[in-house]
């Protein structure tokens, strides 16, 4: 009898471990799939979509196979006035200089180049794959949310053009606009107008010039290196000789349908699709009037003999991208009549300032490097 109760107890206690196995079992399953479900819903997938809704509930839909537009180039070069073209367009939003985008690419490539740092961030699962998504939902993000939505969007920070060949990879559809300016005007425009941008002496025309050369050397050198196809260097004179041609060329390489509105961009500032425009930016006062022939030659006459003569040497750049560094005055060519009829309008004062400009005006000195 003892047997027998032993064996049944046996078999009953068999029994329930069994079952008790089993519930264990099946809670452990059910955990890991709420963790499962959970992870899914907290990784965004590679090719998630941003939506947003415009004013008129139009829904916009933005991911990395977009045609973003990048417009950089040295600062005092001209890529304010080219944004404010394309925004002027009714399909294309571009906006204020984000600030933050360079900066980040500036740590990335820092990241990218300390061979321990890097080693360090592998180590810890931080792969190149991992950065470079976080880049990409990153980038995406500040431009399609820092305004409001459009068909096109485009970026304008000047030095972001310091990181093409990058960004090129990141968002494959992307296009790049390279503002090329002449490079004593340039560096005219920062010492005067007291723009100040890291590394840049405002006290010395022979630094700042040298300094103009290196970074334009980089981004020109990059634009070619992604191709015509992608990357379109702008000549800053000829945008502003010619506007209707070189903005008609500029339509056409983005792929983008032409509207008279882009040569007429000062009518459309403040307004609800227009283009915005913020007094805390340095090229503000400028940009507001229509396009004229006021800032092309203001240089000549200001920079110190010593480095005029030494300028093909200071800034090698200059003959390469077409410029004659000896030139004083140099020739640009001849202006499209609109333009010498805005440049009157202009020098009269016969332009209207804005009312509704974004933030306050700007009476200190700005520490921005990206204008």
């Amino acid at each position: 009898m003892r047997v027998t109760m032993r064996r049944v107890l046996l078999v009953v206690g068999s029994v329930v471990a069994l079952m008790v196995t089993l519930h264990l079992g099946q809670q452990v399953l059910e955990c890991q799939q709420v963790l499962s479900e959970r992870r899914h819903r907290l990784m965004r997938p590679e090719n998630e979509e941003l939506v947003m809704v415009d004013s008129n509930h139009v829904e916009y839909r933005y991911s990395k196979e977009m045609p973003l537009i990048f417009i950089g180039g040295v600062p005092r070069s001209g890529t304010t006035l080219m944004r404010a073209m394309l925004d002027a367009h009714p399909e294309v939003r571009c906006g204020e200089e984000t600030r933050i985008i360079p900066r980040v690419l500036a740590m990335r490539q820092a990241w990218s180049k300390s061979g321990r740092e890097k080693m360090r961030l592998d180590e810890a699962g931080v792969t190149d794959q991992v950065l470079d998504a976080a880049m990409q939902a990153f980038i995406l993000e500040v431009i399609a949310k820092h305004g409001e939505p459009a068909r096109y969007l485009c970026n304008k920070d000047p030095f972001t053009l310091k990181s093409s060949v990058y960004l090129s990879r990141l968002f494959p559809n992307s296009k790049f606009l390279l503002m090329v300016r002449d490079g004593r005007a340039s560096v005219h425009s920062m010492i005067t107008r007291k723009v100040t941008i890291a590394g840049f002496d405002l006290n010395s025309y022979r630094d700042c010039l040298t300094k103009w050369n290196k970074a334009i050397e980089v981004m020109y050198s990059q634009c070619l290196e992604i191709g015509r196809s992608r990357c379109l260097p702008v000549y800053y004179e000829q945008l502003v000789l010619h506007p209707e041609q070189s903005m008609h060329a500029i339509m056409k390489f983005l792929g983008i349908s032409w509207s008279d509105t882009v040569l007429h961009h000062e009518e459309l500032i403040g307004k609800p699709g227009g283009v915005s425009l913020s007094k805390i930016e340095r090229s503000t006062d400028q940009v507001i009037k229509p396009v004229n022939m006021e800032a092309l030659s203001k240089w000549i006459g200001h920079i110190p003999g010593d480095v005029l003569q030494d300028m093909a040497h200071i800034a090698p750049m200059l003959a390469r991208l077409g410029y004659d560094p000896y030139a004083n005055p140099p020739n640009y060519g001849h202006p499209d009549p609109l333009v010498v009829n805005n440049t009157h309008r202009v020098l009269k004062g016969d332009y209207k300032t804005p009312a509704n400009l974004k933030g306050h005006l700007q009476v200190t000195q700005n520490t921005s490097s990206s204008h």
